[in-house]
């Protein structure tokens, strides 16, 4: 764990720079806008240790897949975002030297990324090699507004000196992915072009043939004055710049204003992406860069306004929660369906930048409750237009008649991990996608959405459970063998309980949607049986067997539910009993170790009991959860926020409170030791989901909300707001009380703390607590 982030509600702050935690610092003040995004990587040249990251959202590349040992049916690519062309660049010398903060003397260096009106802010006083020093202020955003643009300021003074000074602001496409294999580059170069005051590079991925024309203008000031440009044009393969030479005498101010558009063909028709981009950026330069900060900080506003969580009294809590949702914000907007979300956003290339089960298990709550229901419907919309895909996928492993595997990991559809025991065992994954409509449906009330879309997803999922299981004669009960569940520190167990209980489940949703869907949509459930040749008593037959004969390992005398068969021969201890040095395990042991341990990477059980919570008794969720709490090391980020919230239904005040920090600060403070790959940003979404429905107690039953908040002892109040069925609640909660104010024009009847409760539109409720 580190703590180098300087606590501040608004405000993610690094003060003196340390290149050692330059890799975690590029992560952390990442920027984005949904569109495209990069890492907090330096304007100037830098020779020390970075990993320099620029993405545009899908646009990826189908790396090879590399195993000792190819097996039928695995993936022949694993799928990654590509870092694309480095817009940022600005090249400076002085007198000669290059301003690199690896070579130079550096102090008074700070870094802000100001969450509130977004946008990364950045100064620092640099000791050149002869004895020069510059005093350097950058200020640069993505623009939310104008989605493909990027827009920086960057001002140079000079502070003991009178010399020579060269700037190149330059688009570099020659650039690499760190994980590629035998150091591969992606692009290939099409064509390129500079041009006094602006330059742009157009390239194209190998094998996806996505292309991308990156573009730039500029404009410098010196003393308040416009320089009148007359520049050094260089064109090369996947680079083009100017370069300016000018004087810079002591105690001057050179500003150097940067404005860059990112097309991609995704968007628009390749041959008219230079076009687009020029008019892009003539349009962002017209506006001017304080205009366009201006704009940035209103339409933040206007995001803050709809999703801001306040926290009083607790600092580092409340910088976490809003870091979490900034990050959210900044990776996904919903707008296209063609997108979703990866495990690290825009930050690093872990994952590759593909989208997982994260994206239905927890960032779909996030969207349903803070945006416009056609944003999360557009996340199941995604999964959907891959439902034939799906298909294939499935039948590549042998499995027939439209059973449906959703893939762990994809870009387009397809099945690309680079792991046996994730690729073919971890099938949980289809269980989220089915829980995820469910989850819609019943928050937004939203049924059309089954009958649209959602029956036929349903049907293919469930007709691969009920092949996936086999009849076991010793049990006389259904099992399901070789498989991993979330906790990935068990590989190729049997009968894994959350991976049965949401088998079993899925299969009895799917049976619940066909009655329903039946019933209110007659002509949606004709077109969808008639689609997937159903045959409704041989399948529905077979469902309701498996349901009645599924196995899920229990033990009588601890009255818990197994985590897989053989759990209870391993040596059983609290990971407290570990020493320091141990942790985290899957940095200091061996596979063969961890996977004989106790040890848990993240909740399973547990996951299963918080999906499905109306399922059990609060003294059988209690029981487990102190079974396997103890041994949970939570080096999975999907970990903590699932505990934090059944520990505060639990009552666990303190438990709820450690777990909730722990996810709400997990990059901040470098909790696994793994930042620097990126940011989780799937798993921000969990920490919302501690606050809403930990901390709040919010649920959904029978159609109704529920809320049931409590105030953790180390705060003073926390409000927040929801968008239930387009009605917008905010609530507050105090030491004395709980105030929920409806702020849209229609009634609403919920149960708060146990009591029917009805708050009139535009109205208010208080009740004492």
């Amino acid at each position: 764990m580190k703590d180098y982030i300087i606590h501040d509600e608004w405000n993610i702050i690094e003060e003196g720079f340390v290149p050692e935690l330059n890799r975690v610092s590029e992560s952390i003040f990442s920027l984005g806008n949904g569109r495209m995004g990069q890492r907090a990587n330096f304007e100037e040249q830098y020779s020390g240790d970075s990993l320099q990251g620029n993405y545009i959202a899908g646009v990826y590349y189908p790396d090879k897949t590399r195993v000792g040992w190819w097996k039928n049916g695995y993936p022949e690519y694993f799928a990654k975002v590509l870092n694309a062309s480095n817009w940022i660049g600005i090249n400076i010398w002085i007198d000669g030297i290059a301003l690199d903060l690896a070579k130079a003397k550096v102090s008074d260096f700070k870094r802000v990324l100001n969450m509130k009106e977004g946008y990364l802010e950045r100064s620092f006083t640099a000791t050149l090699e002869n004895g020069n020093q510059v005093e350097v202020k950058s200020t640069r955003f993505c623009s939310i507004v104008d989605d493909q643009t990027g827009a920086i300021e960057y001002s140079i003074k000079a502070k003991n000196f009178s010399a020579p000074i060269k700037i190149e602001p330059f688009i570099d496409f020659d650039v690499v992915n760190e994980d590629s294999n035998y150091d591969e580059k992606f692009w290939n170069a099409l064509d390129q072009s500079a041009s006094n005051g602006r330059a742009w590079v157009k390239a194209s991925t190998k094998k996806t043939n996505f292309v991308v024309c990156s573009a730039m203008s500029y404009s410098i000031i010196h003393q308040g004055k416009e320089l009148t440009l007359n520049s050094e044009l260089v064109e090369k393969e996947k680079y083009a710049s100017n370069i300016i030479e000018s004087v810079i005498k002591e105690g001057e101010t050179l500003t150097v204003y940067k404005y860059a558009a990112n097309i991609s063909s995704q968007n628009h028709d390749e041959n008219k992406l230079v076009e687009v981009a020029e008019d892009e950026i003539s349009k962002i330069s017209t506006k001017g860069f304080a205009n366009l900060k201006k704009e940035q900080a209103e339409a933040w506003k206007s995001k803050w306004t709809e999703a801001d969580i306040v926290i009083k009294g607790d600092v580092a809590a409340q910088q976490g929660i809003r870091f979490n949702i900034f990050q959210l914000y900044q990776t996904y907007t919903g707008e296209d369906p063609r997108l979703n979300i990866g495990p690290k956003g825009f930050t690093g290339e872990k994952y590759g930048g593909s989208t997982y089960w994260d994206t239905e298990a927890y960032c779909l709550p996030f969207y349903m409750s803070t945006a416009d229901s056609h944003v999360a419907r557009n996340l199941l919309v995604y999964r959907y237009n891959h439902l034939q895909k799906a298909i294939e996928n499935a039948e590549k492993l042998g499995f027939t008649n439209g059973a449906a595997l959703y893939p762990m990991v994809t870009m387009n559809g397809e099945e690309c991990h680079n792991e046996w025991e994730i690729t073919f065992e971890e099938i949980h994954r289809n269980g989220a996608i089915a829980y995820a409509i469910y989850d819609y449906a019943r928050y937004t009330g939203d049924q059309a959405y089954l009958a649209e879309y959602g029956l036929e997803v349903l049907i293919g999922i469930s007709r691969f459970w009920a092949q996936r299981v086999n009849w076991s004669e010793a049990k006389q009960k259904y099992v399901m063998l070789g498989v991993t569940g979330p906790n990935e520190y068990e590989n190729n167990v049997n009968n894994n309980w959350y991976t049965n209980y949401i088998a079993s489940w899925t299969m009895k949703y799917t049976l619940d949607a066909l009655d329903y869907v039946k019933v209110n949509h007659s002509s949606d459930y004709d077109r969808v049986l008639n689609k997937v040749n159903f045959d409704l008593d041989s399948e529905t037959g077979k469902w309701n067997d498996v349901i009645d004969k599924m196995y899920f390992p229990y033990d009588e005398e601890k009255e818990v539910y197994l985590q897989q068969d053989g759990f209870l021969d391993k040596v059983l201890m609290p990971v407290d009993e570990l020493d320091g040095e141990d942790r985290p395990i899957n940095q200091n042991w061996s596979w063969d170790r961890i996977l004989r341990s106790c040890f848990i990477k993240q909740a399973d059980v547990l996951q299963g009991l918080y999906f499905f919570e109306d399922d059990f008794s609060i003294d059988e969720i209690k029981r487990n959860f102190e079974f396997y709490e103890p041994m949970t090391v939570h080096e999975s980020s999907l970990s903590p926020c699932v505990h934090s919230i059944l520990a505060s239904k639990l009552g666990m005040e303190e438990k709820a409170y450690e777990m909730y920090l722990r996810t709400a600060r997990l990059d901040l403070d470098d909790y696994n030791n793994d930042t620097e790959d990126g940011c989780h940003t799937t798993s921000m979404a969990g920490t919302w989901m501690a606050v809403i429905k930990g901390f709040g107690g919010m649920v959904i039953k029978d159609g109704k909300l529920h809320l049931n908040p409590f105030l953790p002892s180390k705060w003073e109040g926390y409000s927040f707001k929801i968008n239930f069925r387009d009605i917008v609640l905010k609530v507050d909660i105090t030491k004395d009380n709980v105030e929920i104010t409806n702020e849209s024009e229609n009634d609403l009847s919920l149960i708060l703390k146990g009591e029917d409760t009805l708050i009139s539109g535009k109205g208010k409720k208080e009740l004492a607590t």
